[in-house]
């Protein structure tokens, strides 16, 4: 019942921005580099931070002693700073100095969270950042058609809520659950032919967090790095399509058109729908074999990464070579 009532009010929240949106012109205005051509409003993902604090007040309205839930607190500081920022940057161009600054208390929060001061050592620290904001950012790349990052979080969510449920507990089932709702009431929105709402910076950045944070205590409960692969799709899609604008010696943090996803869509003109549930398709099969095959990290990584690196470049290569004789 009270996920219903979640839902619900989810919903009726996403109603109330769009008034918002709309009144204050928080829109998305597509150009010659954008997947879509109608403006739209943008900042539809200010549902997942809405959707914490929702999770709090039941955590704290259940919770025998606030000890309990005070963790989530500090998760929930870092996250609403992160979507904080981005929510500005939605509506006005930031420095990119500005942003870092931003994330990077975000992030500091997010390792205090996890316990990553005290069980890593002091060298293995900068790596954390360097990753953990390199992935938040790698979330924001993959945001670029309908559908794509709300579908590809429900995979992403779904495969956590399973190990979670009946391989090893890691964490509170509804610290899953309602970002998983908040993607649903999004997609109900955004996974149309014209898309009502985008997630923004704000949406991308609060699911890239909030999945962070749930891969991290579940490799900490685990201690195998395997379970990053949940996110072998958005993975390679963005470093290989970084090592090309590198090779192109273009700038990788400006727009551009270079993504599979967008030959897909822009070049082939395939519906963005179908887009965005291969990817996700791809990704289902990628996160049933991690957990069926139940291979140490050596062996899962050796036989994933490759894999699906060989996949992606030679249909990369096949659609280029299809674009350009067409």
């Amino acid at each position: 019942m009270i996920y219903i009532i979640t839902t619900v009010v989810l919903f009726i929240a996403m109603l109330v921005y769009f008034k918002i949106a709309d009144k204050y012109n928080i829109i998305d205005k597509p150009n010659h580099r954008s997947a879509h051509t109608e403006i739209t409003l943008r900042g539809g993902g200010i549902i997942f931070p809405i959707a914490f604090l929702m999770f709090l007040g039941f955590q704290i309205y259940h919770a025998e002693l606030l000890m309990d839930v005070e963790n989530y607190f500090i998760f929930g500081i870092g996250l609403l700073t992160i979507c904080t920022i981005s929510f500005i940057d939605d509506m006005m161009d930031l420095s990119s100095k500005i942003r870092l600054i931003f994330h990077f208390i975000s992030v500091s929060l997010l390792l205090y969270f996890l316990n990553i001061f005290q069980l890593l050592p002091f060298w293995a620290i900068p790596i954390c950042y360097i990753m953990i904001i390199g992935t938040l950012n790698a979330y924001n790349f993959m945001d670029g058609i309908n559908g794509m990052s709300g579908i590809y979080t429900l995979v992403v969510l779904g495969s956590l809520w399973y190990v979670n449920q009946y391989v090893i507990m890691f964490t509170d089932v509804d610290f899953i659950i309602y970002p998983m709702l908040a993607a649903l009431v999004f997609l109900f929105f955004n996974f149309r032919k014209k898309a009502k709402c985008f997630l923004g910076d704000i949406g991308s950045m609060a699911i890239a967090f909030w999945v962070l944070a749930l891969l991290g205590l579940l490799m900490l409960e685990t201690r195998e790095i395997k379970w990053i692969l949940f996110l072998t799709v958005y993975g390679i899609e963005v470093i290989f399509t970084i090592i090309q604008r590198l090779k192109l010696k273009e700038n990788i943090f400006e727009a551009h058109r270079h993504h599979l996803y967008q030959l897909f869509a822009n070049d082939l003109k395939v519906d963005h729908r179908l887009v965005s549930l291969g990817y996700s398709i791809c990704q289902i099969i990628i996160s049933f074999a991690i957990i069926a095959m139940n291979l140490n990290d050596f062996y899962t990584l050796m036989l994933i990464v490759p894999a699906s690196s060989f996949f992606y470049l030679f249909l990369k290569l096949k659609i280029k070579k299809q674009i350009e004789t067409s």
